[in-house]
Order: structure tokens, then C-alpha cells, then sequence
């Protein structure tokens, strides 16, 4: 069975997925950003049949690019993505409609 993997460009097209889909469950994972130290990328892992899409995000200023989440900022100064900001996000985004978010690390 061959597996695939496409990146999507845009939320919109991302969202679009996850909708036309009725998605019940998705991974995301959270990752340094530049400068290295801080945790300011957001990878979101849509796996559909065969496919797994993928949508990345990156900092810009206090808030993400495409999805506008913000960044908290840590008592050293270490700016990063909170979990519930990113669930919270996608949940409003796709109309409250029932998902399960699965965070997950690697290195």
C-alpha cells in the first residue's frame, strides 16, 4: 500500500479538509520555531486514507502567520504555543463540531 504525504499551504484549504472530511481526530505537534530555543511552529497532521496531510505554521511576532494563535511568553523570555490555545482554535474553527486533538513529540 503506498502512503503519501501533502502539505497543505493555507488554513483555508487545511480547514476544508478537516470539514468536507468530518474529521473526529487529528495530531498536531509543537516545535521550535527561530530562534531555536523558542516552541513557535505549529505542525497539524490530518491522516485521511492513505494520506496524511500536513499544515505548518510559524511565528510572526506575538501570534502565528495562517492561524493568528498567539504566543505566550515564559518568565525567561522563551516564547511558545499553549496546548488549549491550539485545540481551542481548531474546535472554533470547525464550527464546535466534536474532535479529539492528539499532541505528540519528536526529536
Amino acid at each position: 500500500m503506498s502512503r503519501r504525504v501533502i502539505r497543505v499551504n493555507s488554513w483555508e484549504k487545511f480547514k476544508r479538509l478537516l470539514i468536507e472530511h468530518n474529521v473526529r481526530e487529528m495530531a498536531y505537534n509543537i516545535e521550535m520555531g527561530v530562534p531555536a530555543r523558542h516552541l513557535t511552529a505549529l505542525r497539524l497532521i490530518l491522516p485521511i486514507g492513505n494520506v496524511q496531510y500536513v499544515f505548518i505554521d510559524t511565528a510572526s511576532g506575538r501570534k502565528l502567520r495562517r492561524t493568528g494563535i498567539p504566543l505566550s511568553e515564559d518568565d525567561m523570555g522563551n516564547m511558545y504555543i499553549k496546548d488549549e490555545d491550539v485545540v481551542s482554535f481548531i474546535k472554533s474553527e470547525i464550527g464546535g463540531k466534536e474532535i479529539r486533538l492528539y499532541s505528540y513529540w519528536s526529536m
